[in-house]
């Protein structure tokens, strides 16, 4: 095997290595309800955290809410998607890898 080749490929490898781990120590947010819930993914688009304001609660009304935290949900997770790939594309880039 060639050793340049070799090399090539170990760099890539930490390099994806670094990004991953940057990856999982961002966060992006998404909103829904002007605001009333939050949800906060890392950037793998593991949840963190979900926020509820309490004008967004209503015993009556619980499908609204429901609503709300699946639409912050996939907010968040369309913002963790561009960040993956914003941080993945350059180095996905040169590789050929299509979709980046």
């Amino acid at each position: 095997m060639n050793p340049n080749l070799l090399r090539q490929a170990r760099q890539l490898q930490a390099q994806l290595q670094k990004i991953q781990e940057e990856l999982g120590n961002e966060t992006v947010t998404g909103t829904a309800g002007s605001g009333a819930v939050t949800v906060t993914l890392d950037g793998h688009g593991q949840l963190r955290a979900v926020k509820i304001e309490p004008s967004a609660v209503d015993p009556q009304d619980i499908e609204t809410l429901e609503d709300l935290i699946g639409i912050a949900f996939k907010d968040a997770q369309s913002k963790a998607t561009e960040l993956s790939r914003s941080r993945m594309g350059p180095l996905a880039g040169g590789l050929g890898i299509p979709g980046f």
